[in-house]
């Protein structure tokens, strides 16, 4: 079936209700602290105070007689038990040489790098027990010079001894010597230099785990709040504990939010599977929101430089970009790919920009690891283009959205300079309406009015493109990453018509329980509550990647199809056996096999009774039953694109920004569920809109600690922070997925951060305010209004 009959069947397209969304209203959901096992124990994990120092020695013993302690483990404990925590993704310096790769120990052995590193975990019977027991660890610390600022790096004392000089790699795409022939003759080049501001994930559940173990079967269960377990398990296994990976089992049940921040293999899940056999008990952590600011894997944290040259006209001619990122002080699972492949590769945007060379540093800091972060590499990028365009447009005194149509890509299939080729769009069409939604002919007339009040208006553009569903695991392979990057999908229909869907992919909030049984409704024409997801449990499901990069319904869904193509090859059989005809003969639409050109017919229902109840069934050429498992390897990814447009007022008085109107219309090709998709959107464009107003995670340069460690110091937005979306699509399918679908969850927060900070700059740019980093919050504003009078 092609994309384009997938998307006229019944059930695509429709707002369907969440199915899941019953147990959450009615606080049924189950998540991880939850859950409460037999002969269970509760574990506190100590923390460094210190953003880097060496540790002298660590005295357990008043912990150790303490009421209920069960056990004080450090890293003496665990030494040469189990390996570091690993890195998923290898990149290749510039030299030939890989990158940079310490230790990143379960428990610290002999240093600590960041505030909040894991020292020491205490087991007890009872949570303040445990909480009781941590306090009366006594460590001594030989305190050594921090860094916090990747602009510092380079001269800062050393974390790792791997990396004298705290450089982890130099990595770069594109031809330099070309680039740099380009500049030379350009008539027009334009500048810009920028940060982009570290961001603490915050999902409403907090990581939360339980280890267990059992004798009987010498196995373990972990449970933990995770978006992709089968990933987290293999990581475990192989990398870590060197087990059998059959006799893990790794259940995520439902996942309060996770914006790439719950991807990856955390120190406290490995030490809790390793000490419940330890201790023979189950072990529990659940971080408290601190913890959670110190220890969740952050976001961003770039420092860019970036320049177009041009030709008198404003054509693109080459883009030159120099980053210098962040990874923290460990390498987290994923985090070396998210400063590369994730975002140099989309530098291009959605424009024919004939040449490009990017240039990226990364750097060890003490501070909490970095990695994908609702985006992961694609907003990074999308920000420092956007606000490059519109400079761009404003040196050459033209409007956002006439130098974006001057440099738009508008044939297809389309082969950019850095690596990625798009398949399918029409960015023109997308600007247009979003234009239209904006009523941007009416803004002079608003600006006028705000004028009048004494305020500034300003109208933003950001015009974004992604890379969703990483993919194929062939090239991701070439490019460094040590995991397939596939689906799997199994359908199990059952004697009464109804059907089991078990995936690889994880729901925390997708509404996958829901969008992947409108699918399966789809194709079989039975009614969607007949079909039940299951997710989220290696016991169960299939091995899968589980779901980050908007990939679950362009990957997940298309292994799902694939499965049910061959459950429908199957019943085909099934039914031309029933009603005396060759199975080339069987049609099969809307839950009905028919014989062509015939009145024979029989539902779907009677079709899988038939396979379960095989009575003169052939069985020396049919198998009983209706089940069927696949797999789905992309053969490239899928690209979401759009045009967003944000109108601001600003108080000079005060520095304060209100979003007046904020427009935006995507292409994610064949939609689904489109309440789901705009709720999707939605939460993108918040956080999105968060980062470029509010959101900022700040250590002190001094001493490392982290300044914003609770939602005191951290700004979050708030609903009175937003305004109505004016939300719209168009849809070109993608071309290579038998759905014709390209992912939805993290658009707004790429599209929106750009929007935001070019519509506040235009509102200053009489006044003389040329550049502002994010967030643009009501001080950094004023100040930009003072200096530029001053």
């Amino acid at each position: 079936m092609g994309a384009s009959d997938f998307a006229n069947l019944p059930h695509i397209g429709e707002s369907v209700r969440r199915k899941e969304d019953y147990r959450f209203l009615t606080g049924s959901g189950q998540y991880t602290d939850d859950i409460n096992l037999a002969n269970q124990r509760c574990a506190v994990f100590v923390r460094s105070p210190h953003a880097h120092a060496a540790v002298r020695s660590i005295d357990t013993s008043r912990a150790d007689a303490m009421p209920g302690v069960a056990r004080v483990f450090t890293g003496k404990d665990i030494e040469g038990k189990m390996n570091s925590l690993p890195c998923g993704w290898l990149i290749t310096s510039t030299d030939g040489q890989p990158m940079k790769e310490p230790p990143h120990p379960v428990l610290a052995q002999g240093k600590v790098r960041y505030v909040g590193d894991q020292v020491a975990m205490v087991v007890a019977d009872t949570l303040e027990q445990a909480r009781n027991a941590a306090e009366a660890v006594d460590v001594e610390y030989d305190v050594l010079p921090a860094v916090v600022d990747v602009r510092d790096a380079k001269s800062a004392t050393a974390l790792h001894d791997a990396a004298p000089d705290n450089h982890c790699y130099k990595w770069a795409i594109g031809d330099k010597a070309a680039v740099d022939a380009v500049f030379a003759g350009a008539a027009r080049v334009s500048k810009i230099s920028l940060t982009n501001n570290r961001l603490v994930p915050n999902a409403m559940e907090p990581r939360a785990a339980i280890g267990s173990y059992s004798r009987a079967n010498d196995e373990y269960v972990l449970y933990v709040s995770n978006q992709n377990p089968h990933v987290e398990r293999l990581l475990m296994t192989a990398f870590v504990l060197g087990l059998p990976e059959h006799k893990v089992r790794v259940i995520a049940p439902d996942v309060g939010g996770g914006f790439g921040s719950k991807i990856f293999l955390y120190a406290e899940d490995v030490a809790l599977t390793w000490a419940s056999k330890e201790l023979n008990c189950a072990i529990k952590w659940t971080a408290d929101r601190s913890e959670a600011f110190l220890t969740d894997a952050h976001g961003r944290d770039h420092a860019s430089e970036a320049e177009m040259a041009m030709d008198a006209d404003g054509k693109f001619l080459a883009l030159r970009v120099h980053t210098d990122a962040n990874l923290g002080a460990y390498l987290s699972t994923f985090s070396t790919a998210v400063p590369t492949i994730l975002y140099a590769t989309l530098l291009a945007g959605q424009y024919t920009t004939p040449q490009v060379y990017v240039e990226v540093d990364a750097w060890f800091t003490n501070t909490s690891p970095v990695d994908a972060y609702r985006g992961a590499g694609r907003p990074e990028a999308t920000y420092l283009l956007e606000r490059l365009v519109t400079r761009c447009a404003w040196d050459l005194g033209l409007g956002q959205d006439e130098i974006r149509r001057r440099n738009f890509i508008t044939t297809f299939p389309y082969q950019t300079p850095v690596a990625l080729q798009y398949d399918v769009g029409d960015y023109g069409a997308a600007m247009d309406k979003a234009q239209a939604l904006a009523e941007v002919d009416g803004f002079g007339a608003r600006r006028a009015a705000s004028e009048a009040k004494g305020m500034k208006r300003g109208l933003g553009y950001s015009s974004y493109i992604e890379a969703c569903g990483i993919a194929p695991s062939n090239i991701a392979g070439a490019l460094g990453a040590r995991a397939g990057l596939f689906e799997c999908g199994e359908i199990r229909v059952h004697p009464t018509g109804s059907v089991t869907v078990f995936t690889g992919s994880h729901s925390h909030g997708q509404g996958h329980e829901t969008t992947f049984a409108q699918v399966v409704a789809a194709r079989l024409g039975i009614p969607v509550d007949n079909v039940a997801v299951v997710h989220g449990d290696t016991g169960r499901v299939p091995f899968g990647m589980g779901t980050y990069g908007s990939r679950s319904i362009s990957v997940g869904g298309a292994a799902i199809m694939r499965a049910l193509d061959k459950i429908e090859t199957k019943a085909k059989k099934i039914a031309a056996h029933l009603m005396e005809a060759a199975d080339t003969d069987i049609e099969f639409s809307g839950g009905e096999f028919r014989v062509k050109g015939t009145d024979k017919k029989v539902p779907f229902g009677q079709v899988a009774l038939t396979a379960y109840v095989p009575h003169n069934y052939p069985l020396d050429k049919l198998e009983p039953g209706l089940n069927e498992t696949a797999f789905y390897d992309p053969v490239n990814f899928t690209f979401p694109a759009g045009t967003y447009i944000c109108e601001v007022e600003i108080d000079p008085a005060t520095g304060a920004v209100r979003i007046d109107r904020f427009t935006a219309v995507d292409d994610f090709g064949t939609i689904i569920n489109p309440m789901i998709v705009e709720g999707q959107v939605h939460g993108g464009l918040v956080q999105g809109i968060g980062q470029a107003l509010m959101e900022n995670c700040v250590y002190d340069k001094d001493t490392g600690q982290l300044l914003t460690g609770s939602l005191m110091d951290y700004a979050l937005p708030r609903f009175d922070d937003v305004p109505n979306f004016q939300l719209d699509t168009i849809c070109t399918p993608c071309t290579h997925n038998p759905l014709g679908t390209k992912g939805c969850g993290e658009a707004g927060a790429i599209g929106s951060p750009p929007a935001v900070i070019n519509a506040v700059l235009d509102a200053l740019k009489d006044i003389g305010v040329k550049d502002l980093d994010m967030p643009a919050s009501p001080s950094r504003v004023w100040q930009a209004i003072q200096s530029a009078r001053a």
